[in-house]
């Protein structure tokens, strides 16, 4: 049984009003989650035919899952956007740099396209993103990713014949951000598209937990923050009373229901684990105790993009111990979905997956290739980053020989990633001239406590610093240097820390004929209107060439995992 924390009250105490739950820093209140789900195609892919189905499955679970968790004291509702967004660019435009790349980009596009932020309400705003793409080549169908020479080899997490979610291509991500107020999170295809067993508790990890603050626990458990994507559905799985506790959750008394109960019981395993072609398949199901079963339906799949096929049920007795999933005349991965209801009116609905094997240790094979794993006559195939960016968009960091640039303090790049020493004054100018117009994306790591980022710029024939977390004393101040021949402290300043320790922050500068703006993680922090001619730069900061970029930092190693420009 799963374990439900709470305490006996006195029935003379009556009702109680808690206070609100809130995120893991206490700052903002999580008693209502509102959290938007979006479908995310990239441009050359096909939406599911039955993404609806899938998507409101995951939506249903992750809150019934919260509801037994938190009861009143926290209540989460999941949107889903109408229709898939359709995203701006193809896979491989998507899929350049590392996992992280993928997840800004895609999150970024998102939040433009639909105006996601906070709300006037009380209401918690999380955006949630289920891709239909992974970050690398993966059919998460059959669990192959193609090989450097083409060759199809099984990538997926499989124990004792069960399959898991997470594979090593998958890339699923996500953020709390504290200064806005808002999370963020994108699940790849393989933490969703199929039903693995325990791909609702990725959804609820990434999209509910560290959403709002949720660390790991540890040690390592099979709470759904932890490990319980791996062991389980996600009714198998819990919060850990203690982080429920810094979230200023309250225990209570909560009455059974039968729903909460079905949904707590409920499980359909397959029997065998792995069949063979030929061999009868059947689910071994779990119920709660005295249940009786009203009606009971079963489906499967073989093909992601295919058709269910319902499988005919009987019992005899209150309820079935066994379904039956019918026999398969070849190696092939199987979906199933399982919808029952009890005599008391309670609702249940599984998804599940298995593959039929001729050789345990042997997956099966594909007819016909996905796009994942088509390979071009004479093409090898990689699984690495595919170098391509969108239209006009320009990649700073590829090709880049750092010891033939001008530079003050030391920098490295190693595998396209771009590093800074912890030195004061330290900047490296870039062989670029930008355009009068014109949008920087740099996705950035501070590698020590944080001191200042610097990014140079230019607007028309003036540069000037975008300056980011400069510390002074216990304050962080972020300003474009200089305006009106004023640095940090003129009418651009922010005050307050925009970027974390070892953790990847977007910061995106629009540098317009009219003005200049700043975002840091999709938040706001300099939008500055007026003259350029008013723009200039310290002679601290100066470099050789006056028409060029610059990355520089103050007294913090800083890792550069994308500098890119795009003309406007």
């Amino acid at each position: 049984m799963i374990r439900c924390f709470a305490t006996l009250l006195l029935a003379s105490l009556g009702s109680i009003a808690f206070a609100a739950t809130t995120t893991w820093d206490g700052k903002y209140s999580t008693e209502r989650i509102d959290v938007t789900v979006v479908y995310f195609v990239p441009s050359d892919r096909v939406a599911l035919p039955d993404w609806r189905d899938r998507v409101d499955y995951y939506c249903r679970r992750i809150e019934q899952f919260h509801r037994r968790e938190f009861g009143t004291q926290s209540v989460m509702k999941a949107n889903v956007h109408p229709e898939p967004l359709v995203s701006e660019s193809d896979t491989a435009t998507l899929r350049r740099g590392d996992a992280n790349a993928i997840y800004y980009r895609t999150l970024s596009e998102v939040e433009r396209r639909i105006g996601f932020g906070r709300k006037d309400d009380d209401t918690f705003p999380i955006l949630l993103v289920l891709s239909d793409i992974n970050w690398r080549a993966l059919d998460d169908f059959y669990r192959l990713h193609p090989d450097a020479d083409g060759t199809l080899q099984f990538e997926g997490n499989l124990n004792n014949g069960q399959h898991f979610p997470g594979a090593a291509s998958g890339g699923s991500r996500a953020s709390y951000i504290s200064r806005s107020g808002v999370g963020r999170g994108l699940v790849s295809g393989d933490g969703w598209r199929v039903p693995y067993r325990g791909s609702d508790c990725v959804i609820y990890h990434e999209g509910c937990g560290h959403t709002v603050g949720l660390p790991h626990p540890e040690p390592q458990n099979g709470s759904v923050m932890s490990v319980g994507q791996y062991r389980g559905w996600i009714n198998q799985s819990w919060l850990d009373k203690e982080q429920k506790l810094r979230m200023n959750w309250q225990p209570e008394t909560i009455p059974p229901t039968s729903q909460m109960e079905l949904f707590d019981a409920f499980s359909a395993l397959p029997e065998p684990m792995v069949p063979k072609p030929g061999e009868p398949v059947q689910l071994k199901l779990q119920w709660p105790d005295d249940a009786k079963v009203k009606s009971f339906r079963v489906r499967v799949q073989t093909a992601i993009d295919g058709a269910w096929v319902e499988i005919p049920q009987a019992w005899d007795n209150d309820a079935p111990e066994f379904a039956s999933v019918g026999r398969f005349d070849r190696p092939t991965p199987v979906s199933y979905r399982i919808d029952a209801q009890l005599e008391s009116g309670a609702t249940a609905e599984l998804w599940g997956y298995l593959q039929v094997r001729s050789d345990p240790n042997t997956p099966p094979q594909p007819m016909a290739l996905s796009k994942d794993l088509f390979v071009s006559p004479g093409t090898a195939v990689s699984n690495a980053p595919i170098d391509k960016w969108p239209q006009g968009e320009v990649d700073l960091l590829d090709k880049l020989e750092v010891e033939k640039c001008w530079t003050a303090g030391e920098w490295k790049l190693v595998d396209g990633v771009l590093e800074s020493n912890k030195a004061f004054g330290v900047r490296i100018q870039l062989p670029y001239t930008p355009p009068e117009e014109y949008r920087m994306t740099v996705i950035v790591e501070p590698l020590d406590e944080i001191n200042a980022l610097l990014l140079g710029q230019r607007s028309g024939e003036n540069r000037f610093m975008t300056l980011l977390n400069f510390r002074t004393g216990d304050t962080w101040l972020s300003a474009l240097e200089n305006v009106g021949g004023r640095n940090v402290g003129n009418e651009t300043t922010f005050k307050g820390k925009c970027l974390v320790e070892n953790q990847l922050s977007e910061v995106i500068v629009t540098v317009r004929k009219s003005g200049v703006q700043v975002e840091v993680d999709g938040h706001t922090t300099i939008d500055w209107k007026g003259d350029r001619s008013a723009l200039s730069i310290g002679d601290y900061w100066s470099t050789p060439d006056k028409t060029k970029l610059v990355l520089g930092s103050y007294n913090c190693r800083y890792r550069f995992h994308r500098v890119s420009i795009l003309p406007l």
